[in-house]
């Protein structure tokens, strides 16, 4: 049975960018420090398939950020988590994803900021880097405005100008277009996040250094931007749909939670607590045993590479979770949790052993090994559901060698023929796709019926 609808009128935008790098984040971060500042309860969200920025806002707020992606989850699906996230709340801010109009591709533009803001019918301010150009980011901001006129970018602000002169002619030249220049933010080193391979760095690396970058990036917010036009040209009007009370939990799963495996779609673990599941955090890092009475397991991705020698060392875990997998135990590993499962992990030229519940080594590239939305077929193999289709997305800079006689859940299209992905061992199953479940909730309703099976309870 639905819940019942309530409609409420908030503030409610988009933060996007002209590209990766334009600022976003920074802008991002700083609105919601701001707007935290004001006393309003901020709710984040991100667009697309990324799981750093999400740490961020959540970290800022206290509140869970989600994702919001309009090719796995489907328009239907980002609006029902967009409102069941934000009842409660006095304001919502979601971050984009690259460029505005970029996405997976193709006329529909799914997966991208713009259809993701038309799908909610939220306003979009952008974000644009000028540090390098005056009037011409007029033509910029004319560009944006008129690719998709049905987007309804009503904002601009201008990252890492150098001077008065500079902003006054950045006003200029937005002179008969219907974008606000909501402000300017000056060129400032200490306004900058440090990047690694998979991203930004997370809040829990920057250590001490978090706190006084989000005051920064607040105190730059407020003193360069329009935060009452922003606040009164943002209210919408949005259907809240009051949630149905959550099951009791049938069946407790643990869930890898710490510096090495911290990427999960918190709409994921949502739907698993909804399916009947208790999630039991635990640490591969530290604990040296899985939590009592569970009946399966959930590692995430995240960096387990940087933390190679701490997971090797912890190997009263490792063989711990290698005889939950050997008696049946379900397993359910994504990227991160893909190396942590295989025999070792090769990176700056040591080998460390990990849990050793598959045969095979992942080795660190230099270069990004794979990037992209996935759609798997799922097969007869798979211990969680054995036919439809599931969609997620891909990132890595690690290879594994793959063993012959490996067992295989899903087919990918390839141009030669299917490809084969997520390999199974018994119950347990490791891919390199993070898969979203709203995609196909059966996908998660057949892993927690299969937990409960196989814990000893009626399923």
């Amino acid at each position: 049975m639905a819940g019942r609808k309530k409609t409420r009128t908030l503030p409610a935008f988009v933060v996007s960018g002209t590209s990766s790098g334009s600022g976003k984040t920074l802008v991002a971060l700083g609105l919601m420090e701001a707007l935290r500042r004001r006393g309003l309860v901020v709710q984040p969200f991100k667009a697309g398939p990324d799981y750093i920025d999400p740490g961020l806002h959540s970290l800022l707020l206290g509140r869970p950020s989600y994702n919001l992606d309009t090719w796995m989850m489907g328009v239907k699906g980002v609006r029902r988590t967009f409102s069941s996230a934000s009842d409660g709340a006095g304001c919502a801010v979601v971050e984009g994803v690259m460029g505005l109009f970029d996405g997976k591709g193709g006329a529909g533009g799914e997966g991208s900021t713009a259809h993701l803001s038309k799908s909610l019918g939220l306003p979009v301010l952008l974000v644009a880097n000028a540090e390098k150009a005056a009037q011409s980011m007029g033509a910029v901001v004319k560009g944006f405005e008129t690719y998709d006129p049905s987007v309804d970018l009503r904002w601009v602000v201008f990252n890492k100008t150098g001077s008065e002169r500079h902003e006054k002619m950045l006003k200029e030249s937005l002179r008969g277009s219907k974008v606000k220049l909501l402000g300017c933010i000056r060129r400032d080193a200490s306004l900058a996040i440090e990047s690694r391979h998979l991203g930004l760095m997370t809040a829990a690396d920057m250590g001490g250094e978090w706190k006084e970058f989000v005051k920064r990036a607040g105190d730059a917010v407020e003193s360069s931007v329009n935060l009452d036009a922003l606040i009164r040209g943002s209210k919408t009007p949005l259907d809240f749909v009051i949630p149905q009370p959550v099951c009791p939990s049938r069946v407790r799963i643990a869930v890898a939670e710490d510096r090495a495996f911290s990427f999960y779609y918190r709409e994921n673990l949502d739907m698993l607590v909804s399916l009947g599941a208790g999630l039991v955090p635990f640490s591969p890092l530290v604990d040296k045993a899985l939590p009592p009475d569970i009946g399966g397991i959930y590692i995430g991705g995240g960096y387990p590479e940087l933390h190679a020698k701490q997971l090797e060392e912890n190997r009263l875990l490792r063989d711990g979770i290698r005889r939950a997998a050997e008696a049946g135990m379900p397993v359910y590993a994504e990227c991160g949790g893909l190396m942590y499962l295989g025999k070792a992990i090769e990176h700056e030229g040591r080998v460390s052993r990990m849990a050793g519940v598959f045969p095979w080594t992942t080795r660190l590239l230099s270069k990004r090994k794979a990037l992209g939305y996935r759609e798997a077929a799922l097969t007869e193999r798979c211990p969680f559901l054995k036919k439809g289709k599931i969609r997620g997305h891909e990132f890595h800079y690690s290879e594994m060698n793959r063993e012959a006689g490996l067992e295989y859940a899903y087919a990918l299209p390839g141009p030669d023929g299917p490809m084969k992905e997520g390999f199974v061992y018994k119950n347990a199953l490791a891919s390199y796709i993070h898969l979203h479940f709203a995609s196909n909730p059966s996908f998660a309703a057949g892993f927690v019926a299969l937990c409960e099976k196989m814990s000893g309870r009626k399923s």
